[in-house]
C-alpha cells in the first residue's frame, strides 16, 4: 500500500481510503458479515483510513460492530465520520450528534471529524454563529476529536472562503477527471494544498460512472489507447497522479473491487500517469462533455441567485443525467438543492427575474434552461420526498 503524509499531523495515511457508505447489503440492510470480511482484509493489506457518516443509515453502527468483533482493529485505523450540520439548530446539538456517533462506532474518539456536506459560505456562517469553533476546541482538548475538517459540495468561490474561515485540519472534496471545474475543482485542490491542508477525495469514479457506465464513444477512446479493460483503474490513477491529494476514498462492496483498488493504489504515485493514459483521459473527457446539454463551466458568476438556486450545480446535475444516466443526475440535483444542509432550493424556485443572464460569460439563457432542468429532474413531490428522506436518515 502506498502511504501519503497528512501534512498537518504527520500521520501516514493509506492512499486508498475505504468509503463505508457502500457497504454490501442483503435484504435492504447492511450485511455486517460481508462488510467485516472486506474491512478486515482491507486493513490487513494496508488500508488505514475508514470514512463513514452519521447520515449513512446504519453505517456507523455496522462499523462499530466490526470493531467489537475484532479486538485491536480500531487501533490500527483512522476513523472519519461527519456531523449532520442540517440538524444542528442549537449548540447542544453538536454534543448530541457526536455522542451518538461515538456510541455507534464504539470508540472514545474520532480521528477525522467533518462538518458534513457544506454547500455555501452562508451554511458555515450559520454553524459558526452557534459557537461551533469554541465547541471544537473543547472537544480537541478532551480528546474526543483529533482533527476537524469539512466535506464540500458548493460553488468554487465559496470553497476559498471556507478554507480561510477557520483553522481547519483537512478538507474533503469531490474530484475526478470530469470535475476539474465542478465544486472545489482543481483550483480548490491547489488552494487547499497551498494552505498546507491534507485533501481527502470523494467520488473519484463519479459514483461509478467513470468505471462501468462510460458513454460508448468514451469507451472507444480508451480502447484505442489499449486500456479499455479497466476504465476504473485509469480514473483512479488520474486522481492519484496529483501530489496534492492525500487520500482517495472508494466505496468498495466486493472483494474484487477491493483487491483491484489496492493493487492500483500501490503503484499510482504522483506523476506516474503515462502519456497514452493522459491522452485517453482527454479523449474520454471530450466525448463525455459532448453529451452535455448546457455549456455551463461552473464559474459561478451568475450567483447569488435572489431565490437561492444553485444554478451551476443544477446545470451540472442536468448534464450528468444525460452523460451518465438519470439516476446519477438526480443524485447530484438533490445535493445541489442544499436539501442536506437546510431549506432546499430547486430549479422550480426560479422566478425568471433575469438577474443571472447578463452575468453569464457563456450567454446561457439561464431561466429557460432551469425550466429544462425542472422538467427532467424535478419529479412531482420531490421537495416533500427529500425532506422525508433527510428526516429518516437523521434518526
Amino acid at each position: 500500500m502506498q502511504f501519503r503524509t497528512d501534512s498537518r499531523s504527520g500521520k501516514e495515511l493509506s492512499a486508498l481510503g475505504f468509503g463505508c457508505m457502500r457497504f454490501p447489503t442483503s435484504g435492504g440492510r447492511i450485511d455486517v458479515d460481508a462488510s467485516e470480511r472486506l474491512i478486515v482484509e482491507a486493513i490487513d493489506r494496508g488500508v488505514n483510513y475508514l470514512d463513514t457518516a452519521y447520515m449513512y443509515n446504519g453505517n456507523e453502527a455496522a462499523l462499530g460492530e466490526i470493531f467489537t468483533r475484532n479486538p485491536g482493529l480500531r487501533e490500527r485505523v483512522h476513523v472519519a465520520t461527519k456531523l449532520p450540520v442540517a440538524h444542528c439548530e442549537v449548540t447542544a446539538d453538536f454534543d448530541k450528534y457526536l455522542e451518538r456517533s461515538l456510541e455507534r462506532l464504539r470508540t472514545d474518539h474520532i480521528d477525522y471529524y467533518l462538518v458534513h456536506n457544506v454547500t455555501s459560505a452562508e451554511a458555515w456562517s450559520r454553524l459558526a454563529s452557534l459557537g461551533f469553533e469554541q465547541w471544537v476546541n473543547r472537544q480537541k482538548e478532551v480528546g474526543r476529536i483529533c482533527r476537524i475538517g469539512f466535506s464540500y459540495h458548493g460553488p468554487k468561490a465559496d470553497f476559498l472562503v471556507l478554507l480561510d474561515s477557520f483553522d481547519w485540519d483537512f478538507c474533503q472534496i469531490q474530484y475526478n477527471y470530469m470535475n476539474e471545474d465542478y465544486q472545489a475543482g482543481t483550483a480548490g485542490l491547489m488552494a487547499a494544498a497551498e494552505r498546507g491542508l491534507p485533501v481527502i477525495v470523494m467520488e473519484p469514479l463519479l459514483g461509478g460512472k467513470l468505471a462501468g457506465d462510460l458513454p460508448k464513444e468514451a469507451r472507444s477512446a480508451l480502447s484505442d489507447a489499449g486500456i479499455s479493460d479497466d476504465p476504473a483503474r485509469l480514473a483512479l490513477r488520474w486522481v492519484w497522479d496529483h501530489p496534492e491529494v492525500t487520500v482517495v476514498l472508494s466505496g468498495m462492496s466486493t472483494q474484487e473491487q477491493l483487491l483491484q483498488n489496492i493493487e492500483t493504489a500501490d503503484t499510482a504515485l504522483p506523476g506516474s500517469l503515462q502519456g497514452a493514459e493522459v491522452v485517453a483521459v482527454e479523449l474520454a473527457r471530450e466525448h463525455i462533455a459532448r453529451s452535455y446539454k448546457v455549456p455551463c463551466t461552473g464559474c459561478g458568476y451568475c450567483l447569488p441567485c435572489p431565490k437561492g438556486v444553485n444554478i451551476p450545480m443544477c446545470f451540472a446535475a442536468y448534464n450528468t443525467s444525460f452523460a451518465h444516466g438519470w439516476y446519477q443526475g438526480m443524485h447530484q440535483y438533490i445535493t445541489a438543492s442544499g436539501a442536506m444542509v437546510g431549506e432546499a432550493r430547486f430549479a422550480s424556485d426560479c422566478v425568471k427575474c433575469g438577474a443571472c443572464i447578463e452575468k453569464c460569460p457563456q450567454h446561457i439563457r439561464i431561466p429557460d434552461e432551469l425550466t429544462s432542468v425542472k422538467r427532467r429532474l424535478q419529479i412531482p413531490g420531490l421537495p416533500a420526498l427529500v425532506r422525508l428522506g433527510v428526516k429518516m436518515m437523521s434518526r
